[in-house]
Parts: structure tokens; sequence; C-alpha cells
């Protein structure tokens, strides 16, 4: 049985050296997931089916990522109940990644997708992890732990350029 809580999805296999960040924080944060490809252009059933059977799969969230036109994120926030976070991807055939951004972020009214900032995938494994602890206590402790480690790396760059 699949105990994946996030679905990590890209437009095409081009994506995955981004979206794989998004992969990398989720098992630091040991949070379950599965990874795969589906394109809303080439494959729009796949899409379809994917989107509609998330939540019944027992996914909590969904990180969609594209590049280009960049409308997997959208088309598959219209068909799930569940939150779609989209990551922008600069590809091969963007606009420097502006393309992306602003399909993603000019949904419309009802169809919410929350959208990180372009090749943003680790962001995305963040943000999925923090809607995940809003019930999940040990995961916030988690996340708690990751800021206060954050904290202490700047704090550490401060000493560091701080003359002795």
């Amino acid at each position: 049985m699949n105990n994946a809580k996030v679905g990590i999805i890209m437009g095409s296999k081009s994506d995955l050296p981004i979206m794989r960040e998004a992969a990398e924080i989720l098992t630091h944060f040991q949070v379950p997931f599965e990874l795969t490809i589906v394109s809303a252009h080439r494959t729009p059933k796949l899409m379809l089916d994917y989107a509609s059977s998330a939540s019944k799969r027992g996914l909590k969230v969904i990180i969609a990522g594209a590049g280009g036109a960049a409308h997997l994120p959208g088309m598959v926030a219209s068909i799930t109940p569940l939150p779609v976070i989209g990551v922008p991807i600069k590809s091969s055939n963007s606009i420097d990644g502006w393309d992306s951004l602003l399909s993603i972020v000019q949904m419309p009214n009802g169809v919410p997708v929350a959208t990180v900032a372009v090749n943003g995938a680790k962001n995305a494994g963040i943000l999925a992890a923090q809607i995940l602890a809003t019930s999940d206590s040990a995961l916030l402790e988690k996340l708690i732990d990751y800021k206060e480690t954050l904290q202490k790396e700047v704090e550490k760059s401060i000493q560091e350029l701080t003359p002795q």
C-alpha cells in the first residue's frame, strides 16, 4: 500500500534535477512521497486520473513543477481538492522562467495554486511539510529544529565575518 503523503509531479523528465530538491527535503523530514511525470499537454488523461485520485490514495499535498507554458499545477488544482504547490521551472523552452512563473501564479479565483520561486522546489518541499505539520506534532518539531539550524548557520556566518 502506498503511504505517500505528498505527490511530486513534473511535466517532463528534464524537470527532475529541479524537482529532486523537493524529494530531498521531504526525505530529510521523513515525509513519505511519490515522484512521477505527469504532462498536462502530452498525457492529459494521466493527469486527470492522477489529480482526481490523489486524495483517495492518501495524498495530502501535491507539488507540481512545470516549465514553459506550465499548465500542470493549475490543471491539477482545478481537479483535486488538495493544496497544490506550483514550481515554475526555467526550462529550455522558457523565457527565463517568467512564462512559467506567470502561468502558475496567475490562477483564476476559485483555483488557487501556492507558488514558489522559479526553480524553488526545495521551498515547495518545505511548504508541503509545513502544511502537513499543522496536524503532525512530530513533523512540527522537525521543522522547528530545521529553522533553528538555519538561524545557527547565519549566526556562524556572522561570526566568521566579524574581526577577532
